[in-house]
């Protein structure tokens, strides 16, 4: 199999790259993350401004069409800039689940103010008990004579503090746990009934708790009439999985290179401490785990849209590579940089931070390969 890119991939790639080395220093990220809002609103208009917000959306809603190994090309890049910017929020998962839910009146709505930069969405789905359990939802929607009214409560909702829409799953029908019954709305972030605790998460990023009582909404808001909407959750984040990893393989890379570079800088006893071949051997360890957290982030990207099964089985164990892949790569990195690592001074500590971030996000590695193992017994029984 070619898995060098295409002509129009590498473009893709020399584009993300250029723009996170002019306008994405680490300087310049320290400020943007110490901003009120967390982002800068001039990089999100440059962003739709290059496309990038629209690159997974259907052209006819103005977006470019590209497939999830596009999204993991800049996701990648934005992996070395540890770009703060909600993309993976409003752009993957957002965008992801309106595309995928949503009517065709709904889509012509909401996506085409995505991709011009006018409208930052946000998934709010994670639930006190469910432990990343994407069918535990208690949130719940009942019918009104106008439409619904929804009551719950939502954790940790990546973006939610900028959201303009938050995409919010509650159960239209059955148990806590059933899969089936769940449907996705949108509503206005400043709906009347919703109340936002804001906060800063580990990595510098924005993040929600959100509490929902009685909030009232339109017919129309439930994505697609439908109460059916797992199938659809669940392929999103996995989608979303495969974007994250390879925002991971970025961050790592980043780590593995600076890593070196400072081993040949640091003299010790007269040498530079890169002599020592106990710390070569460490060093080529995280190469080795840098490669294979890549090859596993690809291999999720090139399934992002086969069949359920094959699909969740290469977001499931990419999660669990990347995500221990990335812890070695960041606790090597701190220890070689010695008490450097962990000041604020340098950068490893920021990659740090991000990668213990993304280890957890949509599911800790250690439920991903209790997933794996329960599809793999799934895969064999077929």
């Amino acid at each position: 199999m070619d898995l060098s890119y295409s002509e129009e991939q590498r473009l893709l790639a020399e584009a993300a790259d250029r723009f996170v080395k002019e306008r994405y220093g680490f300087e310049a990220r320290r400020a943007i993350v110490q901003s009120e809002e967390g982002f800068s609103r001039a990089i999100w208009r440059a962003f739709a401004e290059l496309g990038w917000l629209g690159l997974p959306i259907a052209e006819e809603h103005g977006g470019l069409s590209a497939g999830a190994v596009e999204t993991g090309i800049l996701m990648e890049a934005f992996g070395r800039a540890l770009v703060v910017e909600p993309y993976l929020s409003t752009v993957v998962v957002g965008a992801g689940l309106v595309g995928a839910l949503a009517s065709a009146n709904q889509r012509a709505e909401l996506l085409p103010a995505v991709v011009e930069g006018k409208s930052l969405l946000a998934f709010a789905h994670g639930e006190p008990k469910a432990r990343f359990a994407l069918e535990d939802v208690a949130t719940k929607a009942k019918r009104t004579k106008n439409g619904w009214r929804i009551s719950g409560r939502k954790e940790m909702v990546i973006g939610g503090p900028s959201a303009d829409t938050l995409l919010v799953s509650a159960r239209i029908a059955g148990k806590r746990q059933d899969r089936g019954g769940i449907g996705v709305f949108a509503v206005p972030a400043k709906q009347r009934g919703i109340a936002s605790t804001n906060f800063v998460t580990l990595d510098g990023g924005r993040a929600s708790h959100i509490a929902l009582d009685n909030v009232e909404v339109a017919a129309a808001a439930l994505l697609g009439a439908s109460d059916d909407a797992l199938p659809a959750i669940e392929a999103v984040i996995d989608r979303t999985i495969a974007a994250l990893a390879a925002e991971a393989v970025g961050a790592m890379q980043v780590l593995l290179d600076t890593t070196i570079a400072y081993t040949k800088q640091r003299v010790q006893f007269g040498r530079p401490i890169s002599d020592n071949q106990v710390l070569r051997h460490r060093m080529a360890a995280m190469a080795v785990r840098v490669e294979e957290a890549r090859a596993s982030a690809l291999k999720a990207a090139i399934l992002a849209d086969a069949e359920p099964l094959p699909r969740a089985l290469a977001a499931s164990s990419a999660k669990a590579k990347v995500g221990r892949a990335g812890r070695f790569v960041a606790e090597q990195a701190v220890q070689l940089h010695g008490g450097m690592g962990v000041t604020e001074e340098l950068s490893v500590g920021a990659y740090f931070k991000r990668l213990m971030a993304i280890e957890i996000l949509f599911g800790s590695p250690d439920h991903h390969l209790a997933r794996h193992a329960k599809l793999s017994r799934l895969a064999e029984a077929a």
